[in-house]
């Protein structure tokens, strides 16, 4: 018998129930360019968690262990139940990214045993996964599986951050929710390549996040004189890109009315349009379901959008990302490195109490999951 993986998934039935389970899966034995990779650490980023619970009640979890294992089951609202409709009745596999170390691997790439790899190819909330050498990235001796394992998705996104605010003309970047791990990753490589950056903020506590690792320009959203904050800290960059983790409410367009109030104490509009400078804020998350509301105020040259990780990376093409993938690596332990408040098992994180703990995507928190722990 082959090696055994323990995996995460994901049922909703079509009865409206969530259902997260751990099931035992064979390992496909590597063919001559895979490796079997035993998975020691996997971030949980908001976007496993909106793929792992879908849009379930979570005031309604529960967690049994009818045979030792955990199975924790929500409710699916009816006036939801369109949104998964797609997933219904597949038991999906969890886990955007992870780390681990070669156990096994084909003939072509049997010199990959016992080195630290990273891949994003889906399917990493797994004690076992087996993978084509073409979707890893390999790391220098040294560096740890926990070090390694969020190498994907929050880096790759701050690089495409800046490129997109290059490739697009603009000269500096406005980032919201920036206390994140995300935001603290995208100030230290602004730092680094010498890019201004404006970080909105909603409390004092996550300010002070940022200044302890030298960010210079922070706005608190919760201030009374946040539009003059945030007017002074636009004036000082020339920032005419943001990218928004909020996505609704009024926030989005308070950004683009004061970029439009910087451009037009520079250079008085000749016409009643406003400033011919082009103003764009793209939306990558949504803190915030409600509509997302924009202001005369900012004129008429601007655009609202939204931004993903994937499509952009589609679009540059795999040269590209390899590219970007190849700067990860030389800096995963500087300014790619990730914290993590908690380390979690594979049954801890179906676990009722812990998914409502890691659900709440407070800034500055992450769970990292060890998939071969217990």
């Amino acid at each position: 018998m082959g090696t055994i993986s323990r995996e995460i998934r994901s049922l909703i039935t079509p009865e409206g129930e969530l259902r997260l389970t751990l099931e035992d899966v064979p390992v496909p034995v590597p063919e001559a360019d895979e490796v079997v990779v035993r998975v020691e650490a996997a971030p949980i980023n908001p976007s496993d968690v909106g793929d792992m619970l879908g849009p379930a009640d979570l005031t309604t979890l529960s967690t049994a262990r009818p045979e030792g294992r955990p199975v924790t089951t929500a409710k699916i609202p009816p006036q939801f139940a369109s949104r998964a409709a797609l997933r219904t009745g597949k038991s999906m596999s969890m886990g955007n990214e992870g780390a681990g170390v070669v156990v096994d691997a084909g003939k072509d790439a049997e010199h990959l045993i016992g080195k630290v790899v990273g891949a994003m190819a889906g399917r990493m909330f797994t004690s076992h996964r087996t993978l084509n050498i073409k979707d890893i990235l390999v790391f220098p001796d040294g560096v740890s599986p926990k070090q390694s394992a969020a190498a994907f998705v929050n880096p790759l996104t701050a690089l495409g951050m800046v490129s997109t605010m290059r490739s697009e003309g603009h000269s500096a970047l406005v980032h919201t929710a920036a206390a994140s791990n995300l935001g603290q990753m995208l100030n230290k490589l602004c730092l680094a390549d010498g890019v201004e950056l404006v970080n909105i903020v909603r409390s004092p506590a996550q300010g002070a996040i940022l200044e302890a690792i030298g960010a210079r320009h922070i706005v608190d959203s919760t201030a009374p004189d946040f539009r003059e904050q945030l007017t002074a800290a636009l004036s000082a960059t020339g920032a005419t890109l943001a990218f928004d983790a909020v996505g609704g409410g009024p926030l989005a367009g308070q950004i683009l009315a004061a970029m439009e109030a910087v451009l037009l104490a520079r250079i008085p509009p000749i016409g009643q349009y406003g400033s011919p400078v082009h103003k764009q804020v793209y939306i990558y998350g949504r803190l915030d379901l409600s509509p997302t509301t924009v202001p005369a105020t900012a004129g008429f040259t601007w655009g609202v959008g939204g931004w993903l990780l994937f499509s952009y990376l589609a679009r540059i093409g795999p040269e590209e990302t390899a590219k970007l993938g190849e700067r990860v690596v030389n800096e995963i332990t500087t300014t790619f490195a990730s914290r993590y408040t908690r380390e979690i098992s594979l049954a801890e994180a179906i676990d009722a109490d812990t998914i409502r703990s890691y659900a709440r995507a407070a800034t500055g928190e992450k769970y990292l999951l060890m998939p071969s722990r217990g």
